[in-house]
């Protein structure tokens, strides 16, 4: 797993950042870190901390327009999560489809 997964896993372990990187996503467009600070109850430099943690990870870009500063997500980085996590799939499947058999052989009437 490359150091960048790592960084991802960090930037969305908060509830906090996840909840900045959903409101980006549903935007679709660019927000001012105003915008974004708008949706929160705490301080636009509270915001900028998480956002800062976001583009570390590469989930976010910021760049200038202007005088404001704007965020749009980058959801890229998350494919590799997503590859991590589906190599245990297969693990949940058998466990799942071995519970299944577990339930029916119960369900079975006797005699």
């Amino acid at each position: 797993m490359s150091s960048n997964a790592n960084s991802v896993f960090r930037a969305i372990a908060d509830p906090t950042r996840r909840e900045i990187f959903h409101v980006l996503v549903g935007s679709r467009e660019s927000l001012t870190i105003s915008e974004i600070s708008a949706h929160f109850d705490m301080s636009r430099q509270g915001v900028t901390k998480h956002l800062k943690m976001l583009e570390e990870a590469k989930l976010v870009n910021i760049h200038s327009r202007g005088r404001k500063r704007v965020c749009q997500a980058n959801a890229r980085p998350l494919m590799e999560i997503k590859d991590w996590v589906s190599t245990y799939e297969k693990f949940w499947e058998e466990a799942f489809s071995s519970l299944t058999e577990y339930l029916d052989e119960g369900k079975q009437p006797t005699g």
